[in-house]
Parts: structure tokens; C-alpha cells; sequence
């Protein structure tokens, strides 16, 4: 089995999970707790997909994305009390599971002859919807707008793909170094509490 298919299934899990104990923690039923960790786990796929109107939708032509979301949903039933403890091991999943999506969306745009800038945004798009659905969801302020460098982080690596691939550098090569830039700048920023700068004043506010 492909390497990167399987860190794709990983990513895919990691995610189904995080949508699942936001669901649980908000009294959800277990038909919403299915609801939401699908929507995580996949919805920002399906929606590059819509997008560029790429057919099958990603879950649609490949069921173990569906599997992998019920077997999410089923080891969060049994095992909640205990994730809590697997929380760093969960983040990692989470990073590599979004510098998977952002490569993979990127090269799904590529591949469909976009402008490489749109086929950027596409790549964050799979890897960073999917968590801004379920907060919308579940009635939160969508992690990547108010704390920690989590987009950005998917954009500094799909720009390392591009320039990389500009200079016709090995395949395994950029997928490597890029997903490596999205992985250590996402462990930076969480390790060391970093944000992006927010507007607070300007140049015409009185201290």
C-alpha cells in the first residue's frame, strides 16, 4: 500500500476523531457524532472536489474513508476517557494528516490545469475546511481564525511545493520537504504559543 495513501487514511482518522469528541463533548447524539466527524474527516475534500467539480467526490470514490470514519467514531465511543492521554499523539496524526491534505489537493489542482496559486488554495482548502465546518457546526469560532499557526503553516509548505517543483526537483523529494515545512512550522507554533499578528489599532488610534 502507498505510503502517502496511508497517511492519508491516518490524517483521515485523526480528524474523524477530533469532529467526534467536539460532537460528544457537545451532547450530540451519536447520529451527530457521525454527522460531525465526517464532516472533519472529510469536508474539506469533498469541497476542493465541488469546486473543481472533480468526479467521484474523494469519499465517494474510495469507501475505506468511510470506514475509517465509523472506525473513528467507534474507538471515541470506547475509549474517550483515555484519548485525553494520547492528546500528543493525536496532534501528530492531526500535522501529518493536514500536510497530506494540502499536498494531495495541490497536486489534485495541479493535475486539473489549474493556475498553481489556485491550486495552492485548494490544498489548504482539503487540509483546513473539514475543522472550520465542524466548528461552524457545533457553534464555534473556527480554530484557524483566532489561535495558532495552523493555515499558515499549510500555505508555507504548498509555496516549498511549488518552488521545488519549478526547478523539476524529484517527486518523493518535494512531497517530503514540503510536508516536513508544514509538519516543524506546526509543531513550532504550538510548542512555542505562536500566533499571527491581530489588528488591534492603527495609525489613527489614540493610546
Amino acid at each position: 500500500m502507498d505510503l502517502i495513501y496511508v497517511l492519508d487514511i491516518l490524517g483521515t482518522f485523526a480528524f474523524a476523531i477530533s469532529g467526534a469528541l467536539v460532537a460528544s463533548d457537545k451532547k450530540f447524539d451519536l447520529f451527530g457524532v457521525l454527522i460531525i466527524a465526517f464532516v472533519t474527516a472529510v469536508g474539506g475534500g469533498m469541497l476542493r472536489d465541488v469546486l473543481m467539480n472533480a468526479h467521484p467526490i474523494n469519499w465517494i470514490g474510495d469507501l475505506n474513508y468511510l470506514y475509517t470514519i465509523l472506525a473513528a467514531v467507534i474507538f471515541t465511543f470506547l475509549f474517550k476517557s483515555k484519548i485525553a492521554h494520547l492528546s500528543k499523539t493525536m496532534f501528530l496524526f492531526d500535522t501529518i494528516g493536514i500536510s497530506v491534505f494540502t499536498l494531495l489537493g495541490l497536486e489534485k489542482g495541479l493535475s486539473f490545469n489549474l493556475h498553481p496559486i489556485i491550486a495552492l488554495i485548494m490544498g489548504m482548502i482539503s487540509a483546513v475546511f473539514g475543522g472550520v465546518l465542524r466548528d461552524v457546526l457545533t457553534n464555534k469560532i473556527p480554530l484557524i481564525f483566532e489561535k495558532e499557526i495552523y493555515a499558515s503553516a499549510c500555505l508555507a509548505g504548498g509555496i516549498t511545493y511549488l518552488t521545488l517543483n519549478y526547478f523539476n526537483a524529484p517527486e518523493n523529494i518535494i512531497f517530503v520537504i514540503s510536508a516536513s515545512v508544514i509538519v516543524v512550522i506546526r509543531v513550532i507554533a504550538v510548542k512555542f504559543h505562536l500566533q499571527l499578528p491581530k489588528i488591534k489599532d492603527d495609525l489613527f488610534t489614540k493610546n
